[in-house]
């Protein structure tokens, strides 16, 4: 329903501060300075820290994510970009190898916010990316940190390999 207002989580609070991966295609430059201004507010207002790479297109930011979680040292990616309906079915390949991509990363265990638009005209976009609008760029960044909480909450401390540290023998010893 147009015009309806949606719930939004409140935001997470951090003991140590995230640290994010902001990959961007920025095809549609405006559209990707929007997104970016979102996406490192929201960030930095919940006081993390990010990085930012830019790849050529929305089909090459899950590949720079995955490689950036097997090598980097990064707790959550923020995925942005733009993809703009055209005249070929190219449209309907970008934006759906991309999304299912990004989806398998985060099943996988990946924290990943998606902002990577998918609109009809430059007009839709520029409504979505604008911070003052509907601000995706921060919108998938909040998701982002979102996930981060989750998996810090749920996360198991290491344990030990063959044997109790520090005198804590059980009673089989």
């Amino acid at each position: 329903m147009a015009g309806a207002s949606h719930y939004t989580p409140p935001m997470p609070e951090f003991d140590k501060a995230p640290r994010l991966l902001i990959v961007v295609a920025p095809y549609y430059r405006d559209i990707a300075d929007d997104l970016l201004a979102g996406a490192r507010a929201m960030i930095e207002g919940a006081g993390g820290a990010h990085e930012t790479v830019e790849v050529p297109g929305a089909l090459e930011v899950p590949t720079a994510i995955r490689i950036a979680q097997r090598t980097g040292d990064f707790d959550g990616y923020v995925a942005l970009g733009c993809v703009i309906r055209g005249e070929t079915t190219h449209y309907e390949t970008v934006c759906n190898d991309s999304s299912r991509a990004l989806t398998l990363l985060g099943l996988d265990g990946c924290c990943i916010g998606n902002g990577i638009l998918t609109v009809e005209t430059h007009a839709q976009a520029a409504v979505r990316a604008a911070p003052g609008e509907q601000d995706k760029g921060g919108g998938a960044a909040a998701a982002a940190l979102h996930l981060i909480a989750l998996s810090r909450r749920w996360s198991r401390a290491p344990s030990g390999i063959g044997f109790k540290p520090g005198g804590t023998r059980s009673a089989q010893s």
